[in-house]
Formats: C-alpha cells, sequence, structure tokens
C-alpha cells in the first residue's frame, strides 16, 4: 500500500499532503518520543497521539514517510508546517492507537482488507 492510500484505508484526513510517496512497509506505535527513538525502524509509518511539533523531529530523525495522529487530537498549525517542510505525510483520525495499528498490522502482514 502506498502512503496516498493510508488515509482512505485507514479512515483518516490527510492534512499534510507536500510529501514523497511510497509503499508503506512497517508501522510503530508508541506515545513516548524516547521509546520512538530508541526502537521504531527506521521508514515506519508512526501511530501515535502526540500531536506536536517535536513529534515530527522524530518522525524525521527515524526517516518515518508519514505520522498518523489519532482519538481526534488536535493537530497544531506548527506541526503542520514541520511535517511540510520534512515532506512527511499527516494524518488525523478519530479510531485509537489500537485500532489503527490493528489495521496496519493486518495489512502489513496478511495484506488483508481491513473494514
Amino acid at each position: 500500500m502506498k502512503i496516498s492510500e493510508l488515509g482512505n484505508f485507514i479512515g483518516a484526513r490527510c492534512v499534510q499532503s507536500d510529501f514523497d510517496d511510497g509503499d508503506i512497509l512497517r508501522a510503530y506505535t508508541s506515545d513516548l518520543l524516547s521509546d520512538i527513538l530508541g526502537n521504531a525502524d527506521e521508514g515506519c509509518v508512526l501511530v501515535t497521539i502526540q500531536a506536536h511539533r517535536n513529534t515530527v523531529a522524530v518522525a524525521s530523525t527515524k526517516d518515518c514517510p508519514a505520522i498518523i495522529v489519532c482519538n481526534e487530537r488536535a493537530i497544531p498549525d506548527d506541526m503542520i508546517e514541520a511535517a511540510k517542510s520534512e515532506r512527511i505525510a499527516l494524518f488525523e483520525t478519530n479510531k485509537d492507537q489500537f485500532t489503527v495499528s490493528g489495521m496496519l498490522y493486518k495489512m502489513l502482514t496478511c495484506g488483508g482488507a481491513v473494514m
């Protein structure tokens, strides 16, 4: 699946669409930025509730192509601008991290569609 297809797949809205499209190969879910720095794979899609520009800085360090902000967290303008500057796709959804992670897990491991 491509990053450009992610919003439709998980039912999220893309709030920063100036990014380089590519295949989604892995994902990581965490709300601790230090955990992401220490444990997330390079190039993963990040699933979190952390809606601030520091999340973008961490995602950039790990070469994450996309961030999904869950639980209807308001995404501030400075986070959107930072993501645009780093060419990181930014999505928002009302779904929780468990649900989004499960959808991505199934897609990445089984190639299965999730409803």
